[in-house]
């Protein structure tokens, strides 16, 4: 089974798209985070949330 780690990140209603775009953007480069959902809610409050897959390594017997 795939388990994933979770990052939401929030932007005000006077972020501007290029910002939030070269914001994902870093994340997705340097941390390995992915898109998973993004809301844009009355207000013009924008929360997107990242995930990126949690690798576990077995032990050696």
């Amino acid at each position: 089974m795939v388990e994933y780690e979770y990052r939401v990140l929030v932007f005000g209603r006077d972020t501007r798209r290029g910002d939030i775009r070269r914001a994902l953007t870093e994340q997705a480069e340097y941390g390995h985070w992915e898109l998973h959902r993004t809301r844009i809610y009355i207000g013009g409050v924008t929360r997107t949330w990242l995930r990126r897959k949690i690798i576990r390594v077995p032990r050696a017997s």
